[in-house]
């Protein structure tokens, strides 16, 4: 560590920030690791950082402390912590110098028991999951083109600006019915469930997304009070629950029918893509089109073979008719009696009777011999019988 050295001006000697807090900084690095104890808030890891932050809380002052810890180690732990879970964590201080912020260097954490908070929501959400408010049969799928949106959220909140943006751009006509109450504080509570009945009893309104921007701890404590929680299960239209960053687990995100991670997702739950909607549309319409144009054309085609056909099923018919005459003709000229003359026989009749014997016939009786071609008249001088 370079040496600090000051500026004399006068009788009195004068440190530049810097140098004042490097001079912090090395008596702090001299003195022994030593644990502290305190609730966890505000934990804040991610894969991509190589130290994760923390804030310890002393649950009797509500005085706090800014720790941090290689991830790595903090990994290996194991622990799975969370918001709320008192712990010793072993360590020392360190000052920031180019800020002179006073932060707790971790090495090691333990779990010491749970948190007054933690501990009575966790008997709370037992009670609450054994009634059956969390169980995913009673969830309720949200409507496709909801009438009007439902908006609970803090006055003059952040979520709610990126909530109403989001909604607005992502579909310019909806309504939307916004419920402003207080999300955080002792009063919260008894705010949200009286603005949650409100909303829900809008004639228009059939969706309600609650929302609220990210806070410690305790500032999401009202959205896992036991009221808000029965509020937002009974609540007769779909719940969407937008509340905290998205590692935050309040209990109304349990209840709800719907948990969005951020406010921006709640508003792509609730309402369609415009575009993408109109762009369906459109598809749609030329799908439409095209369909009709086919089923015309295809009975278009069906008509004209039809008319074809019968056009020409007069002359087949007549062919037909003509054909069977034809061969009933020739079937009659072979069963005729002139048939067979022609092929050198006749017919004998005395009178008009038809001789089929020569002994039928008298001696000078006349008798008429038809042939093919003209007739003759003879008379019987001898029979031969």
């Amino acid at each position: 560590m370079s040496k600090v050295e000051a500026t004399v001006y006068g009788d009195r000697k004068v440190f530049a920030v810097s140098a004042f807090n490097r001079g912090i900084a090395g008596w702090l690095a001299k003195l022994p690791e030593v644990w502290v104890e305190g609730e966890v808030t505000e934990l804040r890891r991610n894969d991509a950082w190589a130290i994760c932050f923390l804030t310890l809380k002393d649950p009797e002052t509500g005085a706090t402390l800014s720790v941090t810890m290689s991830r790595k180690r903090f990994d290996a732990l194991g622990l799975g912590l969370a918001d709320g879970e008192r712990v010793h964590i072993q360590g020392r201080a360190e000052l920031y110098e180019a800020k002179g912020a006073l932060t707790f260097r971790a090495t090691t954490v333990e779990r010491f028991g749970l948190g007054d908070h933690l501990a009575a929501l966790e008997r709370l959400k037992r009670t609450l999951a054994a009634e059956g408010l969390f169980a995913a049969e009673r969830k309720r799928p949200l409507p496709k083109f909801p009438c009007a949106v439902g908006l609970l959220t803090g006055a003059d909140a952040a979520a709610r600006g990126d909530i109403v943006a989001a909604i607005t751009a992502r579909f310019p006509p909806a309504w939307i019915v916004v419920a402003e109450t207080r999300v955080q504080g002792d009063s919260a509570a008894a705010g949200i469930v009286k603005s949650l009945t409100a909303l829900a009893a809008h004639p228009a309104v059939d969706v309600v997304i609650v929302s609220r921007g990210g806070g410690s701890f305790e500032d999401l404590l009202p959205f896992s009070d036991e009221r808000v929680v029965r509020a937002i299960a009974a609540c007769p239209v779909p719940v969407v629950s937008a509340v905290g960053h998205e590692q935050d687990t309040p209990l109304c995100d349990l209840a709800a029918d719907v948990r969005a991670s951020t406010p921006t997702a709640a508003a792509r739950l609730v309402v369609p893509d415009y575009d993408e909607l109109v762009a369906r549309l459109a598809h749609s319409r030329d799908r439409l089109g095209a369909g009709v144009r086919r089923i015309a054309t295809r009975d278009r085609e069906q008509l004209e073979r039809s008319a074809v056909r019968l056009r020409a099923a007069p002359r087949l018919l007549l062919e037909r008719r003509r054909a069977t005459l034809v061969a009933s003709g020739g079937r009659l000229r072979v069963l005729s009696p002139l048939a067979t003359l022609e092929r050198g026989y006749a017919i004998a009749r005395s009178g008009a009777a038809v001789l089929r014997a020569a002994s039928d016939a008298q001696i000078g009786a006349r008798v008429d011999i038809q042939l093919a071609a003209g007739s003759l008249a003879t008379r019987v001088e001898k029979v031969t019988p």
